[in-house]
């Protein structure tokens, strides 16, 4: 037997559900990823679909109507019922597979990941792990397009459309190379000298560029880039021949700072570039068996 005539979209569904939750149309808009004005036209459409008022929408915000406060109610075991529905075809993969399919911004790939994955296989030999890297936003992408059943991002604020969970993070350093005037700077160097001068940075897209910029926007409109290269061993290699100076994450320079080739050049404002690292998934398909196993590891190895 089909479905019956007018049955609604899941999607619209959950969208309603959210409403309920968070008690606010933007709240819930903000949560899936897209515009208010997209979400209260889903609604809206589900409201003719149902041929039912389901939002009271007024100055002060949307509130869920006798009849919305039943369809949520409904809507909830549905919804459950599909998590679980793509949760044990996503195990079913898993098992046929044998395979953890893992994507990695470059900092947490390069020099936190392969921890993680020494330890998943202590607890789990049979799981066998595809890693995938790229920057913060293709990573996120891939999570979204379920080419990854796990993504590990960086950056100031976690990626729109999923779920996340803190894991901890890092810290950016400015440096130079020993000959450059900032290596031999008796004093902290304020934001404001930072966001004026020509940086050489990553890619758009990237967690680490996006949180330098964040920051350098606080002093100012900053200043166009000295080049944009696409991974930290690139903008390494550009600093310490002489290029301009760079912010990069301490996981990735320890060894040059240990032995001179670069130069940590402070800030008269310590501190402010700290990040999160993030573990990202799909609502739908929730951290179960190895997902949930190097999540986990994740977590604890902060």
């Amino acid at each position: 037997m089909g479905l019956p005539p007018g049955t609604p979209e899941l999607k619209v569904l959950d969208l309603l559900v959210s409403v309920a939750e968070t008690g606010s149309l933007g709240q819930a808009a903000l949560r899936h990823g897209i515009s208010q004005p997209a979400a209260s036209m889903r609604i809206s459409a589900l409201e003719r679909q149902l041929r039912l008022v389901l939002l009271e929408r007024g100055p002060s915000g949307s509130r869920l109507t006798p009849a919305g406060a039943a369809v949520v109610d409904w809507a909830r075991p549905v919804l459950d019922a599909a998590r679980a529905l793509l949760s044990g075809v996503a195990a079913l993969h898993a098992d046929q597979e044998g395979r953890l399919r893992v994507a990695a911004s470059m900092t947490i790939a390069d020099h936190l990941v392969p921890g993680w994955l020494i330890t998943l296989r202590t607890r789990a030999p049979q799981v066998r792990v595809a890693l995938r890297v790229g920057n913060s936003e293709q990573v996120a992408e891939m999570v979204r397009c379920r080419e990854a059943e796990l993504g590990f991002v960086e950056g100031p604020r976690a990626p729109s459309g999923l779920r996340c969970r803190a894991i901890g993070g890092d810290e950016l350093a400015v440096v130079v190379a020993p000959g450059h005037p900032w290596a031999r700077r008796h004093r902290a160097l304020p934001l404001g000298a930072l966001a004026a001068t020509p940086l050489i940075v990553r890619e758009q897209g990237s967690g680490t560029r996006d949180t330098v910029w964040e920051l350098l926007r606080t002093a100012g409109e900053p200043a166009a880039p000295a080049a944009e290269l696409g991974s930290t061993t690139a903008i390494k290699a550009a600093v310490t021949a002489g290029g301009a100076p760079a912010a990069l994450s301490r996981l990735a320079i320890s060894a040059e700072l240990h032995d001179g080739r670069l130069i940590d050049v402070p800030l008269a404002e310590p501190g402010l570039l700290r990040r999160t690292f993030r573990a990202v998934w799909l609502a739908e398909t929730p951290p179960t068996g190895p997902v949930a196993g190097l999540l986990g590891i994740a977590a604890r190895r902060r």
